[in-house]
């Protein structure tokens, strides 16, 4: 879920401009800090599993960098970066996404508290590549509202799961007034038969180092999760930049054999959650 509230972010800053005018009609040049390019950063602390299927949670620091330079729209996939190359149109009901998109995933890397699960031993940092996709509809219920479909294809390139991962979402985005907004993301994740053993099966010789009994995990749907997201603009208009707050909630369900697996069944949970609280600085 960690991409998906990031991307919810994402979403709240790119969709703000739309909020400075009524269609058609600009705002004096120079009065709008979207106007071109611009950048945001961000830092806040979250509150996560300490792996997929822990039932373990750990409180972190994270940075957030997002913005558009030279047509190119940046945004975080956590921890990573994905490109849109493609300029949205001024005033367009159809906007259209892609770009390369690039991801780490450090799952049972560190700081591993369940004794058990660390004798299964430290897994390698993947580094996950490829391609994001997707539409974006204007206008959907009024004047600044937007749903955007989207879709990463990713690889792993460091050898460590050396699988494939489609994660797939769809967002609701809303504004309340000029410096408040809320969305709404239902994503999931489908994972291959490399990703799957990786993570979630146990082999003889791990279940003789930890106890738990042997499994063999095949690939399919991973996850399905929702994630709620709300941004407060401290001084009541997001036109300016300057600095907001964001508050980010999400829940998800690890199904299959990733729920099977006695990583998660037996000493973990299938149930997810995520929280952010941080603030942002629009320039």
């Amino acid at each position: 879920m960690y991409k998906y509230a990031l991307a919810a972010t994402c979403l709240f800053v790119a969709s703000f401009p739309a909020l400075a005018q009524p269609e058609g009609q600009g705002p004096p040049r120079g009065g709008n800090v979207f106007d071109g390019d611009y950048v945001t950063l961000g830092a806040g602390l979250a509150i996560s599993p300490s792996y997929d299927g822990s039932d373990n949670y750990d409180i972190n620091p994270l940075p957030v960098i997002l913005g558009s330079v030279a047509g190119i729209d940046f945004e975080p996939r956590g921890p990573g970066l994905a490109l849109d190359v493609i300029p949205d149109r001024d005033g367009a009901k159809v906007d259209f996404i892609l770009g390369p998109v690039g991801r780490a995933r450090f799952d049972r890397n560190s700081g591993i508290r369940d004794d058990v699960v660390r004798d299964l031993g430290k897994l390698d940092v993947a580094v996950e590549l490829g391609a994001v996709g997707g539409v974006k509809v204007n206008r959907v219920f009024n004047r600044f509202d937007s749903l955007t479909a989207e879709v990463d294809l990713r690889w792993d390139v460091a050898g460590a799961h050396r699988g494939r991962v489609i994660a797939p979402s769809l967002t609701y985005f809303r504004p309340i007034n000029r410096g408040m907004a809320a969305s709404l993301t239902i994503s999931a994740e489908h994972v291959d038969d490399d990703y799957a053993d990786y993570y979630f099966s146990i082999s003889q010789a791990g279940s003789a180092a930890s106890g738990l009994p042997s499994f063999n995990a095949t690939g399919g749907w991973k996850n399905v999760g929702i994630a709620a997201f709300g941004a407060i603009d401290l001084d009541g208009n997001a036109m300016n930049g300057g600095f907001s707050v964001i508050l980010i909630g999400s829940y998800s369900r690890l199904l299959g054999d990733p729920k099977r697996s006695p990583v998660t069944s037996i000493r973990g949970d299938a149930d997810q959650f995520f929280g952010v609280v941080g603030i942002g600085y629009t320039f």
